[in-house]
């Protein structure tokens, strides 16, 4: 018996590429018009790149009104304004960390918005960025908060005498110290004059030496301080200095240490009255040539120190190169060191490396106009 074997003809390729379907949709692949809908379905109901980011948006907007509106934050709440106004700068890094944001959520509104914050940010600070110094100058004056704690007063005052100042202005001076400081400071500083916790030297000659009241009867609205008010140790002094052109008034202060306290807020009551009651001696200064050296416990953007930026004007801004933070001394966050100054140009202003203290001293040249 025999059989014949028969080969049935197929119509499909034998050749087809491997994943592709027969456009039944019983195959493994995916048929091209399905990719091209999912495409023009997302593109649809994808939101607008001005859409995108509303909140990040917000944030900027708010960023950029609350550095141009500070001064209408009111103190009356915790002196919440003057705790702004000490760390103000610090607020711009809320810029980087809104914009990459907005790049990571691709938002063409929020960068947008972040010009506004980026703009009044430069404009507040961006001029300190600028190196002003003209280098020369006819004195050299330096300020230290020296600290109470302070565990080297003899090295301290061996660094204060390296700056080279002619004038050396010291504050926070303890009673133990305080003959470490004469003693060490004596033979570059002829002349000297200590009162309460502040104190000045000088290669110079100094005279009408006196201490200064900050603790005087002036409120903001003439108001009367309270009875218990008042510090213990005198915090600013008013000497004069013979220079080759004529006498120079400088003042030293030490103001008011200020704390966060729970239930309370920025305390500042003792700082406050300070500059104002220094603010007040200044203006009734008659000589036209006047420095003030001091720790002031505050920044010049705090309002608490109008009355003193606006009768003087700072080295720091003047002619120096940055911030030019003072304080804490291991990692600086605010320049509450002052040298302010009127009827001299500033030349130069700078801050020197640290001592034993918690505070930076600040230096600055002047030139007598």
């Amino acid at each position: 018996m025999t059989s014949t074997i028969t080969n049935a003809p197929t119509d499909a390729p034998t050749d087809a590429p491997a994943g592709t379907g027969t456009g039944t949709g019983t195959g493994t692949g995916t048929p091209p018009w399905h990719s091209a809908l999912r495409r023009a379905k997302h593109a649809c109901t994808r939101p607008d790149p001005w859409k995108r980011g509303p909140l990040l948006t917000a944030l900027a907007l708010l960023l950029g009104l609350f550095l141009l509106l500070h001064g209408w934050i009111p103190n009356r709440v915790g002196n919440l304004g003057s705790l702004v106004e000490t760390f103000l700068p610090w607020f711009g890094l809320f810029v980087p960390v809104l914009l990459a944001g907005a790049l990571w959520r691709r938002s063409a509104a929020a960068l947008c918005a972040l010009l506004l914050p980026l703009t009044v940010w430069l404009n507040l600070f961006g001029g300190l960025f600028v190196d002003k110094s003209h280098g020369g100058g006819d004195l050299t004056v330096v300020s230290h908060n020296v600290g109470a704690e302070n565990p080297d007063p003899a090295g301290t005052a061996r660094d204060l005498v390296a700056s080279g100042a002619e004038v050396l202005a010291l504050e926070e001076i303890s009673a133990e110290a305080k003959p470490l400081y004469e003693k060490a400071l004596a033979k570059a500083y002829p002349h000297h004059t200590v009162q309460g916790t502040v104190g000045l030297w000088s290669k110079l000659p100094l005279s009408d030496a006196r201490p200064v009241d900050t603790e005087q009867d002036v409120g903001p609205l003439g108001d009367a301080k309270p009875a218990d008010a008042v510090l213990a140790d005198t915090r600013a002094l008013r000497a004069t200095v013979a220079t080759d052109q004529g006498p120079l008034a400088v003042y030293v202060a030490h103001l008011g240490s200020v704390r966060v306290v729970p239930g309370e807020g920025f305390a500042t009551g003792h700082r406050d009255r300070g500059a104002r009651a220094l603010a007040k001696s200044v203006a009734a200064e008659r000589n036209e040539r006047v420095v003030l050296l001091g720790d002031m416990n505050g920044t010049l953007d705090d309002r608490a120190l109008a009355g003193l930026t606006s009768r003087l004007d700072s080295a720091q801004e003047k002619a120096g190169d940055g911030f030019g933070f003072t304080w804490p001394a291991k990692f600086p966050v605010a320049r509450i060191d002052q040298i302010l100054v009127r009827g001299v140009q500033p030349q130069a202003a700078w801050t020197l490396p640290a001592t034993g203290s918690d505070h930076l001293p600040v230096a600055a040249a002047i030139d007598y106009r």
